[in-house]
Parts: structure tokens; C-alpha cells; sequence
């Protein structure tokens, strides 16, 4: 039967070290704490446990928070200033009470009042969260927890690019000029100069540099934020996320995570029965924990070298 809970998989997990012929001296709490040790080790590890993918994020701005819902009487794109902090923005976008702003040129103060200097409308902050930094402010963007990776990010349009979808495009230009016969065309010759405009590419248009850390869920871009970006743009990285079993149910039947995580439940019961080694039972039966803890290691190590062997991806250069 193919598995497809997290509870058939414990079951099974049981019945393969006896149960209920035999009985496993092994708490619940502990047998659950073993199956998500072992997928976040089949998460991290093995090639069936991540995916490639596409993050996209639109960007925002700071957001200000009016004590009263005025944000309309604010015109977009006009400069507002704070009586007290004197700190200015440049009015984004109005919603509510609140004022989208680009990056603020100081700290905003609470309950201070804040004057238009198009409109001349005046309004007083909120008293608490009237301040919130958007990602251009904050100059990184919120990432996922089920990230493990990423590897680039995608530079979109400029005029400097070879890539551009129209006329002027290098490669357009040459399929234009050079192809005009695809039966007599030289596809060798045409091989060599898409690979010569993408070294170029390279060498001209390098990616952005980023930096990025899952235990921050924050990815930082290497570049002037205020001149590169804009409110609502969108950012898309390309990176690897880690499959959740309670969505792809197939991850709780796969043949390594069933074997390492017997092994795991294994070798809490062997921790468990260890106390008790040398304990005589009724019809002499003697206890010995310790053998069945031994055996599990030396099954846990078994299984994880075969994972570096048969599962695990070859090392890239993946960023973070």
C-alpha cells in the first residue's frame, strides 16, 4: 500500500521493528520527532525532496499611518515634511490612512505632524506602527522559509541589453541577415556567435550580485536600491524550495525516507532500552538495549552514505 500521511508512514515505520508483535518502547512525542528529523534530512539531501522554482516580489514602499483616514487630501508625488523630526518623502500612493512613501530621509516621530507642500494639507502621525520600512527602505526582501536556495536574479529590461525583444536585438539582426536560407544555412557558424554574445553578455551585463541567508529569510541585492528599483516593481530570483509532503502526499512513500526513518525510530529505542541492559525477565528473557541501538547506528551510517552516493545532487555554486 502506498503511503501518503504522516501517520501511515509511522505506522509503518512500527510494524517494519515489530510492532505489534513486538513491543517498541517508544514514546509518540518521539516517534514524531524522528519522522521530521528524517525529512528535514531527505529535504535537504535528496534530490526528490527540493524543486526548482521562481520567486517573485513585488516591491514596496514605507508606509506612514495617519491618526485619521486624510491620506487622500495628500497628492501623489508631492514632498511631505515632518514638523518635528523634520524628516521628508516623496508621496507614493495613498490608501486608507495610510501614505505610501519612498525612502524617508530620517526617523519619523510619533503623533507629529506631517504638511504637504503642494497641497498644504497637514495631519498628525499615528501614536504606534505609524512607521513601517518597505523593501527599498529596508534594501533586502523577505524570502520564504521553504527556500533552501537561490541562485540568481533576473535582470529585466535596460537599454544596454542584448537580450532586448525588438529590432535592434543582435540576435534578431542576424537571424535576419545571415539566415535567410535555414537549408543552406552554416548552424555551426550560428552556434559559435550565440555562444560569443553570450560571453559578451557576461563580461558587459554582469548579474546583480546578491546575498542571502535561510536562517534570515532575507535576500540582499548589491546595487543603489532608490535608482535601481521603484515602487511595484517586481524582482523574480530563480531558486530551489523544498517539497512540503502534506501537499505532494508521494514524499511519505519514498523508499529512502521510509528506511532512514525506521532507522531513526530505531535508534530511540535503542537510546530508551539502553538503562535496562543485563535486566532478566520473567521466562529469561534478557534485555539489551544497547545491541539495538548499535545495530541503528551502523544502519543510519549505511543509509546516509548510500544518499551521498545514489541521491544527493553534485555540489553547485548556489548562493546562500
Amino acid at each position: 500500500m502506498a503511503l501518503s500521511t504522516r501517520q501511515q508512514l509511522q505506522d509503518y515505520c512500527l510494524r517494519r521493528l515489530g510492532f505489534p508483535v513486538v513491543e517498541i518502547n517508544v514514546d509518540e512525542d518521539q516517534v514524531s520527532d524522528r519522522i521530521d528529523d528524517a525529512l528535514q534530512y531527505f529535504q535537504e539531501y535528496h534530490f526528490d525532496g527540493v524543486e526548482r522554482t521562481y520567486v517573485k516580489h513585488e516591491l514596496t514602499g514605507s508606509t506612514l499611518k495617519l491618526n485619521l483616514s486624510v491620506a487622500s487630501n495628500f497628492n501623489v508625488g508631492e514632498k511631505i515634511t515632518g514638523a518635528t523630526s523634520g524628516t521628508s518623502a516623496v508621496v507614493k500612493g495613498r490608501d486608507g490612512n495610510n501614505i505610501v512613501v519612498e525612502t524617508s530621509t530620517g526617523d519619523w516621530t510619533s503623533a507629529e505632524t506631517i504638511t504637504g507642500a503642494e497641497s498644504g494639507f497637514s495631519a498628525a502621525l499615528a501614536t504606534s506602527n505609524f512607521y513601517i520600512k518597505g523593501d527599498i527602505e529596508n534594501g533586502y526582501i523577505p524570502i520564504g522559509n521553504g527556500i533552501i536556495g537561490i541562485n540568481r536574479v533576473f535582470n529585466f529590461g535596460g537599454t544596454t541589453s542584448l537580450d532586448t525583444e525588438d529590432i535592434f536585438n543582435i540576435d534578431y539582426q542576424f537571424r535576419l541577415n545571415d539566415l535567410y536560407n535555414l537549408l543552406g544555412a552554416d548552424m555551426i557558424y550560428y552556434s559559435m556567435v550565440k555562444q560569443n554574445l553570450q560571453s559578451l553578455e557576461q563580461i558587459l551585463l554582469s548579474s546583480r550580485q546578491i546575498r542571502w541567508n535561510r536562517k534570515t529569510n532575507r535576500l540582499y541585492i548589491d546595487t543603489d536600491w532608490e535608482t535601481t528599483f521603484q515602487i511595484g516593481n517586481y524582482v523574480v530570483a530563480e531558486a530551489y524550495a523544498i517539497l512540503d509532503p502534506e501537499t505532494y502526499t508521494e514524499v511519505y512513500d519514498d523508499m529512502f525516507l521510509k528506511k532512514y526513518a525506521t532507522a531513526l525510530i530505531k535508534r530511540q529505542w535503542g537510546e530508551n532500552m539502553k538503562k535496562f541492559g543485563g535486566i532478566q525477565l520473567p521466562g529469561g528473557v534478557t534485555l539489551n538495549g544497547k545491541e539495538i541501538y548499535d545495530e541503528s547506528i551502523e544502519e543510519i551510517r549505511s543509509i546516509e552514505q548510500e544518499m551521498q552516493l545514489k541521491y544527493e545532487l553534485p555540489p553547485s555554486f548556489m548562493v546562500g
